[in-house]
């Protein structure tokens, strides 16, 4: 079993706490107070400082696919889920039915979207880029104002337009 490591990074929209063993990457998620701040010695992995640099890229509008490897626990279909949203691209948004079509099935919207709620691995794993059928905000653990604020930051860079919603 791989050492577990874990750092925090101040981006523009909060603190972010990147854990991970040396070979991957296995939770990105916001820290909205103290509460939840992991404390003891932080290691931090080769890794760990390159998925660092790959999110400041990413906030300054310089990196629109990630590198890193990751990896998080879950059923086969979970697994699926997380592995279609990898393949929406940046920039651009697919609502929960078109997530469920992608996997094969419409009847699958509700699994679908609980999964993508389950999500452990903010950014990298673009859970932000799923919306609602009518094209509405809908859906984020990290907060409705962080889901507007990485699309709107994703829709500038890649459309050179300033808001989306």
């Amino acid at each position: 079993m791989s050492e577990l490591f874990y750092t925090y990074y101040e981006s523009p929209i909060g603190l972010i706490k990147i854990g991970g063993t040396d070979q991957y990457i296995g939770e990105l998620s916001f820290v909205d107070n103290k509460d939840q701040l992991t404390y003891g010695e932080p290691g931090i992995s080769e890794l760990m400082h390159q998925c660092t640099e790959e999110l400041i890229e990413y906030f300054h509008g310089s990196r629109k696919h990630f590198d890193i490897p990751i990896h998080q626990n879950g059923t086969d279909f979970q697994l699926k889920v997380w592995s279609e949203l990898t393949e929406i691209g940046y920039g651009k948004t697919i609502s929960y039915m078109d997530l469920a079509k992608r996997l094969g099935d419409p009847k699958v919207i509700r699994a679908a979207a609980t999964t993508n709620g389950k999500n452990n691995i903010a950014i990298l794993v673009p859970c932000h880029r799923v919306i609602g059928s009518d094209r509405s905000l809908i859906g984020y653990s990290g907060g409705m104002w962080r889901k507007k604020w990485l699309l709107q930051h994703e829709f500038k860079i890649a459309h050179g337009v300033q808001t989306l919603f």
